[in-house]
């Protein structure tokens, strides 16, 4: 049973940073393209930013390229996102995402990802 556990969420100011994780198990982490999305109060949820299972190729939203950063380490089987000068309008549930079934491509769309953590809290206060 594959679990995803989200974590490094909290209330932040405007301009400051965090740093999320999601702490993957029960299936081989070191395959999977992983994803982070993230949905505010009444919005959809959005594609943050993905990256593949050796982490050669990722994606990013083109809007927070240069502020947010994805990674991984396939030996603790964790996935991060760090995000700099952050804003109000980051404000949002952030989720991370995993999927083992496309090998060729990696996924930028909700129905690209199987499996899904609870999600981790972020606000942005100014």
């Amino acid at each position: 049973q594959v679990q995803l556990v989200e974590s490094g969420g909290g209330l932040v100011q405007v301009g400051g940073s965090l740093r999320l994780s999601c702490a993957a198990s029960g299936r081989t982490f070191s395959s999977a393209n992983m994803g982070w999305f993230r949905q505010a109060p009444g919005k959809e949820r959005e594609f943050v930013a993905s990256i593949n299972w050796n982490s050669r190729t990722t994606k990013y939203v083109e809007f927070l390229r240069g502020r947010f950063t994805i990674s991984r380490d396939n030996a603790k089987n964790t996935l991060y996102l760090r995000m700099n000068s952050l804003k109000p309008e980051d404000t949002a549930t952030y989720y991370c995402a995993a999927d083992w079934s496309d090998t060729y491509s990696l996924p930028q769309t909700v129905a690209g990802y199987r499996y899904w953590g609870q999600g981790t809290q972020v606000t942005v206060s100014s």
